[in-house]
């Protein structure tokens, strides 16, 4: 059984990625895939391709005006995990002629208006 607070995070996180693809979109990129998953290794929020680069974007969602930063969340083992399902990504496809980038949209929810934070190259 999913607990309620496990039920209602999964629905902010789809939340903040149906906000995240539809900037994408509005800013010419094409979606490729949402939520790969490599194995056991990890998972891939959206991978997005735009003028020949592909992106493998974490989305990360506030849900409060508190002074977090959902940014501390990638830390450095999350970011290996995402690295590894990206590069299993490109294995599984046979690509291995295009720009790769890690970015990082974060979905302010917390407001009236959602805000959209694209963080390139982000790690």
């Amino acid at each position: 059984m999913i607990s309620i607070n496990k039920e209602e995070n999964r629905k902010k996180g789809n939340s903040a990625e149906e906000l995240a693809c539809e900037y994408l979109i509005q800013n010419d990129f094409s979606i490729i895939k949402r939520n790969f998953s490599f194995g056991k290794i990890g998972e891939i929020d959206i991978i997005a391709e735009k003028t020949n680069v592909l992106y493998f974007i974490e989305v990360r969602s506030k849900h409060s005006n508190s002074t977090y930063d959902p940014l501390i969340s990638i830390d450095y083992n999350k970011q290996k995990k995402i690295r590894r399902s990206a590069e299993g990504y490109l294995y599984i496809n046979k690509i291995t002629d295009k720009e790769c980038r890690m970015d990082v949209i974060i979905v302010d929810l917390s407001g009236k208006a959602n805000k959209i934070n694209h963080i390139e190259n982000a790690f």
